[in-house]
Formats: C-alpha cells, sequence, structure tokens
C-alpha cells in the first residue's frame, strides 16, 4: 500500500524536487510551502505516515511546528523528520529532543535521500507490525474478539459475512452471532465512531453491553429489537466512560422456524434486500439514531420478507465510501447498483464478497458486510 508524505519546505525548487523524487518511487505527497499550509492539509486530509520538514522558514520555523504536533494527540506520533541545508550540531540535537526520528541534509544525493525515507518507513512499519501482532497475541488470549470466527448454521437460512479493517490496523466495525437456540438468532453489525485502536478498543464495550441487552431481554421472553434497542441506548447513554463514544448499529432476529426476519437500526445504513423473482434491489431504513447519542429516543421495528432465494445485505459505510482527489465521498446508489449487476451474473456469495473486498479497490474505511439468504423449500 503507498505511503502518504506530507513535505513541508518554503523554498518551491526543493519541494518540487523531493516531491517528484519520492512520486516516482510509489509514495504519494503533499506538500506545503509553510507551517499554516501544512496545518491546513492535516486538517482536511488523513493523517500522513511520514512528515518531512524544513528547519528554517519564515513566520514559524520546523521547531514550532514539531512542538504544535507534539501537543495534538493525533498527530504526535506521526514519524517526522527534519530537512536542514546547515550542519550545525546544536540545530540537529534541538530536532532530535523534539523526538523527531531523524535528520537529512538537502544536498545529500537522491538516491540516499530515497534510501533513508525507505529505511525508516520499514523500519516504522516493523516496529507496528511487531506491536499489533503482541497486542493480538494478549486480545486472543483474553478472548477478545469482534469478528467471530464462524456464522452459526440455520434450518432455513444461510449466512454469509466478512470484515476487512482499513490498512489491516485494529478499527470500530463489529459482527456478532447470537444463537438463543434452534429457533432464534440474533445478527449484529455495528461501526464504532473514531479511528483506527480507539474504536478498536471501544466495540469490546459495545459488543458486551449489545450481549448482556440481549440475554437480559429474552430471560424476560421478550424478544421486542425496538426494546433491546431502548434499553441498550439508556445504558450507554448512563456510561462515564463512554462519553462522547457513539455507535452506529443494525440488529437482525431471525425466527428460523417460522423464517422470518425482522430488522432495527441505530444510525445505520439502510438494509438492502434482494429479490430473486423480479431481480431488483430495495432497501429498508431504520430511524434510529446512533447509540448513545440521546437518552431517550424511540427505535422502530421492521419485518424483512424474505422469499426462497431473497437475500438480506447489512452492511457498514466502509462499504460505499472510496476517495476522489484526496476527498472521501459516499454512495449508495452505487453499491446497489454494483450489487445488481452481481446478483444479475448470478454471482455467489463468496464471489461478491470478493468483488467487494478486491485489493484493487480503494478502502478508505473498515468495511463489513453480512448477507443473509433465504434457502430454497
Amino acid at each position: 500500500m503507498n505511503k502518504t508524505v506530507l513535505l513541508v519546505d518554503d523554498d518551491p525548487f526543493q519541494l518540487k524536487l523531493y516531491e517528484r523524487l519520492l512520486q516516482t518511487n510509489g509514495y504519494i505527497c503533499r506538500v506545503a510551502l509553510s507551517v499554516d499550509e501544512a496545518e491546513d492539509i492535516l486538517k482536511n486530509f488523513e493523517i500522513p505516515d511520514l512528515i518531512i520538514s524544513d528547519y528554517e522558514m519564515p513566520d514559524r520555523n520546523g521547531f514550532e511546528f514539531r512542538k504544535r504536533l507534539l501537543k495534538n494527540d493525533l498527530l504526535k506520533n506521526v514519524p517526522f523528520l527534519f530537512l536542514t541545508s546547515v550542519n550545525d550540531e546544536h540545530f540537529i540535537q534541538q530536532g532530535l529532543d523534539l523526538k523527531a526520528i531523524d535528520y537529512m541534509a538537502k544536498d545529500i544525493p537522491p538516491a540516499r535521500i530515497l534510501s533513508k525515507i525507505n529505511n525508516l518507513m520499514l523500519a516504522v512499519r516493523e516496529h507496528y507490525e511487531r506491536s499489533l501482532s503482541e497486542v493480538k497475541g494478549i486480545a486472543e488470549k483474553l478472548n477478545l474478539r469482534n469478528i467471530p470466527k464462524t456464522a452459526p448454521q440455520l434450518k432455513n437460512f444461510n449466512i454469509s459475512y466478512s470484515n476487512q479493517s482499513y490498512q489491516d490496523q485494529p478499527g470500530g466495525d463489529f459482527i456478532d452471532f447470537i444463537k438463543i437456540n434452534d429457533r432464534y438468532t440474533f445478527v449484529v453489525l455495528g461501526d464504532v465512531m473514531g479511528k483506527k485502536w480507539g474504536a478498536w478498543f471501544f466495540s469490546f464495550s459495545f459488543l458486551s453491553y449489545i450481549r448482556s441487552a440481549i440475554r437480559i431481554c429474552v430471560f424476560d421472553n421478550n424478544f421486542s429489537l425496538s426494546v433491546i434497542l431502548d434499553k441498550l441506548n439508556r445504558v450507554i447513554y448512563a456510561d462515564e466512560l463512554l462519553a462522547d463514544i457513539f455507535s452506529t448499529l443494525s440488529i437482525l432476529l431471525i425466527d428460523d422456524e417460522e423464517k422470518t426476519i425482522k430488522y432495527a437500526g441505530a444510525g445505520d445504513l439502510p438494509l438492502i434486500k434482494y429479490n430473486k423473482e423480479d431481480q431488483t434491489i430495495s432497501s429498508y431504513q431504520a430511524d434510529g439514531i446512533l447509540l448513545g447519542f440521546l437518552e431517550i429516543t424511540t427505535f422502530n421495528e421492521i419485518n424483512i420478507d424474505l422469499q426462497p432465494g431473497d437475500e438480506a445485505f447489512v452492511i457498514s459505510d466502509g462499504i460505499i465510501d472510496f476517495e476522489i482527489n484526496g476527498e472521501k465521498k459516499s454512495d449508495m446508489e452505487l453499491f446497489k447498483s454494483k450489487l445488481q449487476e452481481l446478483k444479475k451474473d448470478e454471482t455467489s456469495n463468496d464471489g461478491i464478497i470478493n468483488s467487494l473486498f478486491n485489493k484493487h479497490n480503494s478502502q478508505v474505511d473498515d468495511c463489513s458486510i453480512i448477507i443473509i439468504t433465504r434457502k430454497d423449500d
């Protein structure tokens, strides 16, 4: 995957040289002629993988820029490299004291510049992968999982699902299947607002509350999705640890005996239904808002009529998100159109998932999908 580098230098010629060098070697570059311009870029685009900044610039110099970044929780850990045209130990030490990973003289040959940047990025990546592996190992030992290993086997329905986290980093999407007995199974898909590790961490809290709310209501012989969501929302709203942390949620109840499905949602995307008989696509939008956003709210419950061969699709917003010229866009209609084409071509569910999660597709967020198919009688 291409890495993004933010280049900051008040010398347009120097900036252009570095930009061309990096772009021709597979990097995505964003360039700024001043600290102000660099900060605007950081506000409006994805966080870069590396920041390279000149020491000496008018108005605010590279040291001031670095100090401001260190005060920003979102940006303080982005690898930072100083450029210098002055081989002065005092300047170099100042930069290293500001937790810059290294410095680089402007007059070194392009091949050495590229080699230095490549080696830095490789070292950062290896360190990240070791840390990620350790955290995942701990999560496995504690049986912390926000994506199940398998879907339950049902008599009258097939369930397929897939999840792809953004840049293979832990994210906020979560999936769960809660099989109460041979008759009732709950299907859950949610997305915690936030980025990467923070969202991933809070996904376990939301999953824990969801499982508890479902079990408590079931113990009272209450299978109402609107009641479950109401209880769930009140508890999350009252939890101080989850203040200002919100999540979407799609929840379905499959009755395998009556061959019915009920659906409710909180701030989620519409449920998409494929009708096999006339090969049409329709959607069902729940009216609930994000979990934890308001203490008192209402959640409606929708009956989804699936005839043999019909399918219900539940997705997270990463499925419909894409990027054009550095700007994030969403298009549900485009997804529905693509889905209809795939179904008309009689593409299998595995084929649909492979198409949506193709490595050549541009992914800008976590992507999750659940497909529920009514078996032929």
